[in-house]
Protein backbone atom coordinates (compact mmCIF):
# COMPACT_ATOMS: atom_id res chain seq x y z
CA UNK A 1 0.00 0.00 0.00
CA UNK A 2 1.54 3.52 -0.74
CA UNK A 3 1.76 5.42 2.71
CA UNK A 4 3.31 9.04 2.33
CA UNK A 5 5.32 9.28 -0.42
CA UNK A 6 6.34 12.65 -1.71
CA UNK A 7 6.77 12.05 -5.06
CA UNK A 8 8.47 15.24 -5.95
CA UNK A 9 11.14 14.03 -3.50
CA UNK A 10 12.17 10.53 -5.05
CA UNK A 11 15.26 9.60 -5.95
CA UNK A 12 16.97 6.78 -7.86
CA UNK A 13 17.13 4.85 -5.20
CA UNK A 14 14.62 1.61 -4.07
CA UNK A 15 11.33 1.80 -2.50
CA UNK A 16 9.85 -0.83 -1.39
CA UNK A 17 6.19 -1.70 -3.53
CA UNK A 18 3.18 -3.93 -2.70
CA UNK A 19 3.90 -6.85 -5.15
CA UNK A 20 7.35 -8.43 -7.36
CA UNK A 21 6.93 -10.54 -10.31
CA UNK A 22 8.33 -14.27 -10.30
CA UNK A 23 8.48 -16.96 -12.86
CA UNK A 24 10.76 -19.87 -12.26
CA UNK A 25 12.36 -22.24 -14.90
CA UNK A 26 12.52 -25.67 -13.65
CA UNK A 27 14.31 -28.24 -16.52
CA UNK A 28 13.98 -26.15 -19.28
CA UNK A 29 10.51 -24.99 -19.05
CA UNK A 30 9.34 -21.93 -17.62
CA UNK A 31 6.05 -21.70 -15.18
CA UNK A 32 3.46 -18.90 -15.56
CA UNK A 33 4.56 -15.68 -14.12
CA UNK A 34 2.73 -14.57 -10.85
CA UNK A 35 2.61 -11.96 -8.02
CA UNK A 36 3.64 -12.11 -4.88
CA UNK A 37 4.21 -9.65 -1.46
CA UNK A 38 7.31 -11.74 -0.60
CA UNK A 39 10.38 -10.31 -1.82
CA UNK A 40 12.93 -12.54 -0.28
CA UNK A 41 14.89 -15.01 -2.46
CA UNK A 42 15.30 -19.03 -0.99
CA UNK A 43 18.53 -20.41 -2.82
CA UNK A 44 20.42 -23.13 -2.17
CA UNK A 45 23.84 -22.51 -0.60
CA UNK A 46 25.52 -24.33 -4.17
CA UNK A 47 23.42 -22.39 -6.29
CA UNK A 48 25.27 -21.73 -9.26
CA UNK A 49 24.20 -17.81 -9.42
CA UNK A 50 25.51 -17.27 -6.09
CA UNK A 51 29.12 -19.84 -6.98
CA UNK A 52 29.81 -18.39 -10.16
CA UNK A 53 27.81 -15.24 -10.89
CA UNK A 54 25.35 -16.28 -13.49
CA UNK A 55 23.20 -13.53 -13.20
CA UNK A 56 22.01 -10.91 -15.37
CA UNK A 57 19.38 -7.79 -14.86
CA UNK A 58 17.50 -5.17 -17.11
CA UNK A 59 16.38 -1.75 -16.06
CA UNK A 60 13.27 0.07 -17.66
CA UNK A 61 9.94 2.15 -17.20
CA UNK A 62 6.40 3.36 -17.04
CA UNK A 63 5.11 6.75 -17.50
CA UNK A 64 2.03 8.08 -16.23
CA UNK A 65 1.44 10.47 -19.88
CA UNK A 66 0.45 13.84 -20.35
CA UNK A 67 -3.10 12.51 -21.66
CA UNK A 68 -3.66 10.16 -18.52
CA UNK A 69 -2.49 6.67 -20.44
CA UNK A 70 -0.03 4.70 -19.28
CA UNK A 71 3.02 3.56 -21.32
CA UNK A 72 5.78 1.37 -20.92
CA UNK A 73 8.83 2.06 -23.13
CA UNK A 74 10.72 -0.42 -25.62
CA UNK A 75 9.67 -3.34 -23.43
CA UNK A 76 10.14 -6.01 -26.00
CA UNK A 77 14.00 -4.63 -26.56
CA UNK A 78 14.76 -5.22 -22.93
CA UNK A 79 12.95 -8.59 -23.33
CA UNK A 80 15.58 -9.11 -26.37
CA UNK A 81 18.65 -8.01 -24.63
CA UNK A 82 18.18 -10.18 -21.44
CA UNK A 83 17.78 -12.97 -23.80
CA UNK A 84 21.12 -12.02 -25.20
CA UNK A 85 22.32 -11.47 -21.76
CA UNK A 86 21.01 -14.81 -20.38
CA UNK A 87 22.59 -16.97 -23.28
CA UNK A 88 26.04 -15.01 -22.43
CA UNK A 89 26.56 -16.56 -19.36
CA UNK A 90 25.00 -20.25 -20.68
CA UNK A 91 21.24 -19.28 -18.54
CA UNK A 92 18.31 -20.45 -20.16
CA UNK A 93 16.40 -17.29 -20.74
CA UNK A 94 12.81 -16.52 -20.33
CA UNK A 95 10.85 -15.84 -23.84
CA UNK A 96 10.36 -12.56 -24.39
CA UNK A 97 5.99 -12.73 -23.96
CA UNK A 98 6.58 -14.36 -20.66
CA UNK A 99 9.39 -11.19 -19.77
CA UNK A 100 6.52 -8.81 -20.79
CA UNK A 101 3.57 -10.43 -19.48
CA UNK A 102 5.34 -10.20 -15.91
CA UNK A 103 6.79 -6.75 -16.46
CA UNK A 104 3.24 -5.59 -17.35
CA UNK A 105 1.46 -7.90 -14.41
CA UNK A 106 4.23 -6.00 -11.81
CA UNK A 107 2.78 -2.50 -13.59
CA UNK A 108 -0.77 -3.45 -12.66
CA UNK A 109 -0.07 -5.20 -9.33
CA UNK A 110 1.84 -2.08 -8.64
CA UNK A 111 -0.37 0.57 -10.25
CA UNK A 112 -0.72 2.87 -6.93
CA UNK A 113 3.36 3.11 -7.19
CA UNK A 114 3.33 5.09 -10.78
CA UNK A 115 4.07 8.73 -10.00
CA UNK A 116 1.60 11.42 -11.27
CA UNK A 117 2.87 12.94 -14.60
CA UNK A 118 3.34 16.25 -13.20
CA UNK A 119 6.04 15.17 -10.91
CA UNK A 120 8.45 13.68 -13.94
CA UNK A 121 8.70 10.44 -11.43
CA UNK A 122 8.24 7.14 -13.03
CA UNK A 123 7.79 3.41 -12.60
CA UNK A 124 10.86 1.78 -12.43
CA UNK A 125 11.55 -1.91 -13.41
CA UNK A 126 14.57 -4.17 -12.62
CA UNK A 127 14.00 -7.63 -13.66
CA UNK A 128 16.76 -10.02 -12.42
CA UNK A 129 17.44 -13.58 -13.93
CA UNK A 130 19.74 -15.95 -11.61
CA UNK A 131 20.42 -19.34 -11.77
CA UNK A 132 19.36 -21.66 -8.93
CA UNK A 133 20.27 -25.06 -9.94
CA UNK A 134 22.82 -26.71 -7.07
CA UNK A 135 26.42 -27.19 -8.58
CA UNK A 136 30.12 -27.27 -7.61
CA UNK A 137 31.78 -28.33 -10.48
CA UNK A 138 32.06 -25.56 -12.62
CA UNK A 139 29.27 -25.78 -14.96
CA UNK A 140 26.81 -23.47 -15.51
CA UNK A 141 23.54 -23.89 -13.81
CA UNK A 142 20.33 -24.49 -16.08
CA UNK A 143 17.83 -23.65 -13.73
CA UNK A 144 16.51 -20.11 -13.25
CA UNK A 145 14.21 -17.71 -11.33
CA UNK A 146 13.19 -14.52 -13.09
CA UNK A 147 11.84 -11.80 -10.43
CA UNK A 148 10.88 -8.08 -11.80
CA UNK A 149 11.24 -5.56 -8.79
CA UNK A 150 9.27 -2.49 -9.25
CA UNK A 151 10.15 0.84 -7.64
CA UNK A 152 8.82 4.35 -8.00
CA UNK A 153 11.57 6.67 -9.22
CA UNK A 154 12.22 10.14 -9.00
CA UNK A 155 13.21 12.40 -11.70
CA UNK A 156 17.16 12.19 -12.79
CA UNK A 157 17.58 15.87 -12.70
CA UNK A 158 14.83 17.55 -9.95
CA UNK A 159 13.73 20.72 -10.65
CA UNK A 160 16.26 21.63 -13.61
CA UNK A 161 18.25 19.40 -16.42
CA UNK A 162 21.79 19.72 -15.57
CA UNK A 163 25.60 18.88 -16.55
CA UNK A 164 27.97 16.76 -14.63
CA UNK A 165 31.63 16.32 -14.37
CA UNK A 166 33.71 13.38 -15.29
CA UNK A 167 36.98 11.65 -14.51
CA UNK A 168 38.83 9.37 -17.23
CA UNK A 169 39.86 6.39 -15.73
CA UNK A 170 42.87 4.35 -17.08
CA UNK A 171 43.65 1.87 -14.32
CA UNK A 172 40.74 0.20 -13.21
CA UNK A 173 38.67 -1.62 -16.11
CA UNK A 174 35.24 -1.96 -16.03
CA UNK A 175 34.92 -5.15 -18.77
CA UNK A 176 37.30 -6.60 -21.14
CA UNK A 177 37.50 -6.87 -24.99
CA UNK A 178 34.81 -9.83 -25.74
CA UNK A 179 34.52 -10.22 -22.60
CA UNK A 180 30.93 -9.64 -20.38
CA UNK A 181 30.94 -5.99 -21.17
CA UNK A 182 28.30 -6.15 -24.22
CA UNK A 183 25.77 -7.99 -21.75
CA UNK A 184 24.13 -6.59 -18.38
CA UNK A 185 25.66 -8.48 -15.88
CA UNK A 186 25.85 -7.55 -12.33
CA UNK A 187 29.34 -8.38 -11.86
CA UNK A 188 30.53 -5.60 -14.60
CA UNK A 189 28.89 -2.76 -12.38
CA UNK A 190 30.41 -4.27 -9.43
CA UNK A 191 34.03 -4.90 -10.98
CA UNK A 192 33.08 -0.95 -11.43
CA UNK A 193 32.49 0.08 -8.06
CA UNK A 194 36.21 0.55 -7.07
CA UNK A 195 36.49 3.07 -9.67
CA UNK A 196 32.90 4.72 -9.34
CA UNK A 197 33.24 5.19 -5.44
CA UNK A 198 37.02 6.95 -5.86
CA UNK A 199 35.90 9.54 -8.39
CA UNK A 200 32.32 10.28 -6.61
CA UNK A 201 34.91 10.94 -3.72
CA UNK A 202 36.47 13.51 -6.02
CA UNK A 203 33.50 15.17 -6.64
CA UNK A 204 33.38 13.44 -10.38
CA UNK A 205 31.50 10.47 -12.10
CA UNK A 206 33.67 8.17 -14.05
CA UNK A 207 34.60 7.64 -17.50
CA UNK A 208 36.36 4.48 -18.38
CA UNK A 209 38.79 3.55 -21.16
CA UNK A 210 39.04 0.61 -22.68
CA UNK A 211 40.92 -2.04 -20.95
CA UNK A 212 42.92 -3.43 -23.91
CA UNK A 213 45.31 0.04 -24.49
CA UNK A 214 43.28 2.67 -22.41
CA UNK A 215 43.09 5.16 -25.20
CA UNK A 216 39.58 5.07 -26.38
CA UNK A 217 36.09 5.44 -24.82
CA UNK A 218 34.47 3.00 -23.50
CA UNK A 219 31.68 3.45 -20.94
CA UNK A 220 30.87 6.45 -18.80
CA UNK A 221 30.16 4.72 -15.32
CA UNK A 222 27.05 2.50 -16.23
CA UNK A 223 25.91 4.78 -19.29
CA UNK A 224 26.97 5.16 -23.06
CA UNK A 225 29.08 8.33 -23.64
CA UNK A 226 27.28 10.37 -26.85
CA UNK A 227 29.91 13.62 -28.29
CA UNK A 228 28.70 16.11 -30.31
CA UNK A 229 30.71 17.51 -33.54
CA UNK A 230 30.13 20.01 -35.89
CA UNK A 231 31.49 19.36 -39.10
CA UNK A 232 31.81 20.70 -42.33
CA UNK A 233 30.42 18.95 -45.07
CA UNK A 234 31.82 18.57 -48.62
CA UNK A 235 29.14 21.73 -50.28
CA UNK A 236 30.95 23.76 -47.42
CA UNK A 237 27.32 22.69 -44.81
CA UNK A 238 27.99 22.76 -41.42
CA UNK A 239 26.92 19.60 -40.05
CA UNK A 240 26.33 18.04 -37.25
CA UNK A 241 27.79 14.41 -35.99
CA UNK A 242 26.33 12.28 -33.43
CA UNK A 243 29.25 10.06 -32.23
CA UNK A 244 29.16 7.26 -29.77
CA UNK A 245 31.77 4.33 -29.08
CA UNK A 246 31.79 1.07 -30.94
CA UNK A 247 33.45 -1.53 -28.61
CA UNK A 248 33.07 -5.37 -27.67
CA UNK A 249 33.14 -4.31 -24.06
CA UNK A 250 30.24 -1.86 -23.58
CA UNK A 251 26.52 -2.76 -23.57
CA UNK A 252 24.29 -1.96 -26.10
CA UNK A 253 22.13 1.03 -24.81
CA UNK A 254 17.95 0.81 -25.72
CA UNK A 255 18.14 4.73 -24.61
CA UNK A 256 21.37 5.26 -27.23
CA UNK A 257 19.80 3.24 -30.33
CA UNK A 258 16.28 5.51 -29.63
CA UNK A 259 18.41 8.07 -29.60
CA UNK A 260 20.84 7.96 -32.68
CA UNK A 261 17.50 7.01 -34.66
CA UNK A 262 16.03 10.41 -33.44
CA UNK A 263 19.26 12.07 -34.45
CA UNK A 264 19.30 10.85 -37.93
CA UNK A 265 15.55 12.19 -38.47
CA UNK A 266 17.02 15.65 -37.17
CA UNK A 267 19.36 15.57 -40.36
CA UNK A 268 22.77 14.49 -37.87
CA UNK A 269 25.79 12.55 -39.30
CA UNK A 270 25.74 9.48 -36.39
CA UNK A 271 28.95 7.68 -36.33
CA UNK A 272 29.91 4.70 -33.98
CA UNK A 273 33.35 4.14 -33.61
CA UNK A 274 36.21 3.86 -31.62
CA UNK A 275 36.64 7.39 -29.81
CA UNK A 276 40.23 8.83 -28.47
CA UNK A 277 40.14 10.21 -25.54
CA UNK A 278 41.75 13.48 -27.30
CA UNK A 279 39.23 13.74 -29.55
CA UNK A 280 37.22 15.17 -26.89
CA UNK A 281 38.46 18.48 -27.62
CA UNK A 282 36.85 18.91 -30.79
CA UNK A 283 33.21 18.13 -29.35
CA UNK A 284 31.09 20.53 -28.52
CA UNK A 285 28.75 18.84 -26.02
CA UNK A 286 29.31 15.65 -24.36
CA UNK A 287 26.86 13.45 -22.40
CA UNK A 288 26.42 9.82 -20.92
CA UNK A 289 23.11 8.48 -21.91
CA UNK A 290 21.32 5.51 -20.28
CA UNK A 291 17.40 4.49 -19.20
CA UNK A 292 17.92 6.32 -15.67
CA UNK A 293 18.91 10.00 -16.81
CA UNK A 294 17.62 9.39 -20.66
CA UNK A 295 20.59 11.55 -21.14
CA UNK A 296 23.37 13.09 -18.59
CA UNK A 297 25.09 16.43 -20.19
CA UNK A 298 28.61 16.49 -19.40
CA UNK A 299 30.21 19.89 -18.65
CA UNK A 300 33.67 18.80 -18.21
CA UNK A 301 35.87 15.84 -18.15
CA UNK A 302 39.62 15.70 -16.06
CA UNK A 303 41.87 13.82 -17.78
CA UNK A 304 44.37 13.26 -14.61
CA UNK A 305 47.10 10.81 -16.45
CA UNK A 306 47.41 14.08 -19.04
CA UNK A 307 46.62 16.93 -16.48
CA UNK A 308 44.11 18.29 -19.23
CA UNK A 309 40.37 19.33 -19.01
CA UNK A 310 37.96 19.30 -21.68
CA UNK A 311 34.87 21.95 -21.56
CA UNK A 312 31.43 21.75 -22.86
CA UNK A 313 29.88 24.70 -20.46
CA UNK A 314 28.53 24.71 -17.36
CA UNK A 315 25.10 24.27 -19.27
CA UNK A 316 23.41 21.66 -21.40
CA UNK A 317 24.11 22.66 -25.05
CA UNK A 318 21.14 22.85 -27.46
CA UNK A 319 21.74 19.49 -29.23
CA UNK A 320 21.45 17.29 -26.04
CA UNK A 321 18.51 19.57 -24.53
CA UNK A 322 16.60 19.41 -28.50
CA UNK A 323 17.61 15.20 -28.19
CA UNK A 324 16.31 14.97 -24.31
CA UNK A 325 12.75 16.77 -24.91
CA UNK A 326 12.30 15.16 -27.76
CA UNK A 327 12.32 11.21 -26.18
CA UNK A 328 10.80 12.74 -23.08
CA UNK A 329 7.81 13.95 -25.46
CA UNK A 330 7.54 10.18 -26.63
CA UNK A 331 7.72 8.46 -23.32
CA UNK A 332 5.31 10.71 -22.02
CA UNK A 333 2.91 10.89 -24.62
CA UNK A 334 3.65 14.42 -25.93
CA UNK A 335 4.71 13.45 -29.34
CA UNK A 336 3.58 11.08 -31.79
CA UNK A 337 5.16 7.51 -31.42
CA UNK A 338 5.90 7.24 -34.75
CA UNK A 339 8.34 3.98 -34.12
CA UNK A 340 6.10 2.09 -31.90
CA UNK A 341 8.51 2.37 -28.69
CA UNK A 342 6.02 2.42 -26.38
CA UNK A 343 3.09 0.13 -25.00
CA UNK A 344 -0.09 1.85 -23.86
CA UNK A 345 -1.56 -0.26 -21.30
CA UNK A 346 -5.11 -0.26 -20.17
CA UNK A 347 -5.89 -0.75 -16.93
Amino acid sequence: MVQNIDWNKLTFHYTEPDYVVRAACKDGKWEEPYATTDKTITLHVAATGLQYGQQVFEGLKAFRGADGRVRIFRMTENAHRMIHSAQGLMMTPPPADLFCRAVRLALTKNIDFLPPYETGATLYFRPVLIATTPEIAVTPGKDCELIVIPSPIGAYFPGKFHCTPFIVERHIDRAAPFGTGIWKVGGNYGSSFRATETAHAQGFDCMFTDAKTHKYIDECSAANFIGIKQLTGSDGKQVIEYLTPRSTAILPSITNDSLMTLAREMGMKVTRRHIRVEELADMQEAAACGTACVISPIGRIYDPDKSKTYSFGEKPGPVMTRLFNALQDIQYGRAEDRHGWTEIIEL
